[in-house]
């Protein structure tokens, strides 16, 4: 499903390169545009389902790069970013809740405990004689959570309504009063996109973010 098209600008070796992000997320795409580049947004149709033996950090790599391939597949000479989350406490992966029940649980879980949030990037560069066809790489913060009451779990979720997020935690919005600290390598990881990791990938596919 296509979410969102723009006329990509960016010019590197003469040629204009499309930039797409796989992704509907709009918190992956307000990430993006701090970068100022025009993109497109295309939603990949996948089963984000974990496979059978898999790690959270394996989970969250193939399903970034899943999620590039499909929409790499329709879409020649483009570079395409992909992304996904993973949380994970005491070895077992928390996914997106889906309803307020499921998600209330997951907080009841976390609370005054530690959780790991893999946040797996990879860059596809599909265009011809790429440097760097395929770039992977897993960025993992660690979210020290709040021993919040169920009252107060259960307020936020109703104000919130995070459904849709791994953990149901948002830290960019009311989600970071339950949180007591956090810990990475990279500070946009825990939000989607990191960036950090991002801008280093697209040095690397020859793109410039400066003009000198």
């Amino acid at each position: 499903m296509k979410i969102k098209e723009n006329v990509f600008t960016m010019q590197t070796n003469k040629q204009l390169t499309r930039l797409i992000l796989a992704s509907s997320s709009v918190y992956r795409r307000e990430l993006l545009a701090r970068l100022q580049f025009n993109f497109e947004s295309i939603a990949p149709e996948l089963d984000e389902s974990p496979r059978s033996g898999e790690s959270p950090e394996q989970t969250a790599l193939r399903l970034a790069q899943e999620k590039a391939e499909a929409i790499a597949k329709n879409q020649p000479e483009a570079i395409i970013i992909g992304s996904d989350q993973v949380a994970t406490l005491d070895g077992l992966q928390i996914g997106k809740p889906g309803n307020h029940e499921a998600a209330l649980h997951q907080l009841q879980l976390m609370r005054g405990r530690e959780v790991a949030f893999h946040t797996a990037l990879c860059v596809l560069d599909n265009r011809q004689h790429a440097a760097f066809p395929v770039q992977i790489q897993d960025v993992c913060t660690m979210v020290k959570f709040r021993d919040s009451s169920d009252a107060e779990l259960d307020a936020y979720l109703r104000i919130e309504q995070p459904y849709d997020c791994a953990g149901s935690a948002k830290n960019e919005g009311l989600g970071i009063a339950i949180i007591e600290s956090i810990k990475s390598e990279d500070p946009t990881a825990l939000t989607g996109l990191p960036l950090i990791a991002l801008t280093s990938m697209l040095r690397n596919a020859g793109l410039s973010f400066f003009k000198l």
